[in-house]
């Protein structure tokens, strides 16, 4: 059999050279008939041979017909089956055929490119560090990243919070619109439990959406590709912002997190090819201004102030003032302050900064002299003033 290199030296001699096909027999040694072959062959000479049968052969309609029937069915259980009925061949081939006639019975699914509209939606999402946040007191803390992505500029912002509750979810919300400094047609998010349990808005969410006069898009389950430009800032933030920081507490974890946000969104960006913050800069013109005052979100609960004036909130212990124990106050919690206020008068009972590292008893000190103050009164109630008289007295003579 001719080679390939030896086919093109014949097609060459011949056609450009003009060499006759008796000289090329001489120069290559070939038989005469052979030039003529290689030269009445347009393609390159190959080897090629009938396929052999094999051993998956028997079972490939039947394997059709059980994917029709079931399209998700496992390829093991597959093999499994065909065992029982006298497959005897490799895992290999086996799997490879059902891996490529697969796709013939299952729906179909593709996706369209997106193209926004400046100002329309802004991507909402939860992002969680891989480690956990120090809060101080040699505690650590499992957090999450409230992010916030605008889709026309690709501008995006986050907030830390340490629960998925609706309050510190749409405190995180609020915070970020704030940084982008506009307010979007829409907010998408997926069904968060706090957020849209079941695919229905919940309450907190809905009222704050409604004070800040914006409409939502909740996706459907399982749906993460209708998000997917904050998908991908995600996965840039678990490579490029977690790695290589460590940060001393919660604080400088949002200090740092600010940072390179801003810096994220001074550079340009691989999809729009645009600097996102210049963009954002455009897109505020589409969008409408912040309200003068973000919705109010904090945690607010009425409590009977106990004999020992404390109270619990986040396992944490704060005081109260003891002077009115035993009266109602509501007690408000916010992501840096808890205070209480007498319900009846108005009074300040109570204003601690939050702790966010737990076990802790924190203590107002006037409160504290206070107690002492009260204590050392209730004390001196116990206390019977008895009359010491002077030894003479006794000496004195009794009246007739």
């Amino acid at each position: 059999m001719v080679g390939v290199e030896q086919w093109a030296e014949i097609r060459r001699l011949h056609r450009v050279e003009r060499v006759s096909i008796r000289e090329i027999s001489k120069r290559t040694g070939l038989h005469r008939k052979t030039v003529r072959r290689a030269l009445a062959v347009a393609e390159p000479p190959k080897y090629s041979r009938p396929p052999g049968g094999s051993k998956l052969d028997p079972f490939k309609e039947w394997i059709c017909e059980q994917l029709q029937a079931d399209p998700r069915i496992q390829s093991q259980r597959l093999r499994e089956i065909a065992g029982e009925l006298g497959y005897e061949g490799g895992k290999s081939i086996f799997d490879d055929f059902v891996r490529e006639v697969r796709p013939r019975f299952l729906a179909p699914r593709t996706f369209q490119r997106t193209i926004y509209r400046p100002g329309e939606l802004a991507q909402c999402d939860l992002w969680e560090p891989k480690q956990h946040i120090p809060v101080g007191h040699g505690q650590t803390r499992r957090g999450w990243v409230v992010t916030c992505e605008v889709c026309w500029s690709r501008a995006i912002a986050g907030t830390l919070i340490f629960t998925k509750e609706a309050p510190d979810i749409l405190w995180g919300l609020a915070r970020n619109l704030t940084r982008l400094g506009a307010l979007p047609e829409k907010l998408v998010w997926d069904r968060e439990a706090s957020i849209a349990a079941g695919g229905r808005p919940t309450e907190p969410f809905a009222a704050c959406c409604g004070q800040l006069e914006v409409g939502w898009v909740i996706l459907e389950p399982r749906d993460p590709q209708a998000k997917g430009a904050l998908e991908r800032s995600h996965r840039f933030m678990r490579s490029n912002f977690e790695p290589g920081r460590v940060f001393a507490n919660h604080l400088d974890f949002q200090d740092r997190l600010d940072a390179w946000c801003e810096k994220v969104n001074g550079r340009v960006h691989r999809t729009v090819r645009a600097i996102p913050g210049e963009r954002l800069a455009e897109e505020r013109a589409w969008m409408r201004l912040l309200p003068a005052r973000m919705p109010d979100v904090d945690r607010r609960h009425v409590v009977r102030v106990p004999a020992q004036p404390f109270v619990r909130v986040d396992r944490n212990d704060y005081s109260i003032d003891p002077q009115f124990a035993g009266r109602r106050v509501e007690l408000r919690v916010s992501q840096t302050d808890v205070s209480a206020v007498v319900l009846d008068t108005g009074e300040l009972a109570a204003r601690h900064r939050r702790v966010f590292s737990g076990g802790l008893t924190i203590t107002d000190p006037s409160h504290q002299s206070r107690l002492e103050r009260q204590r050392e009164k209730r004390r001196q109630r116990h206390q019977v003033e008895v009359e010491i008289r002077p030894l003479s007295r006794y000496d004195e003579p009794i009246p007739a």
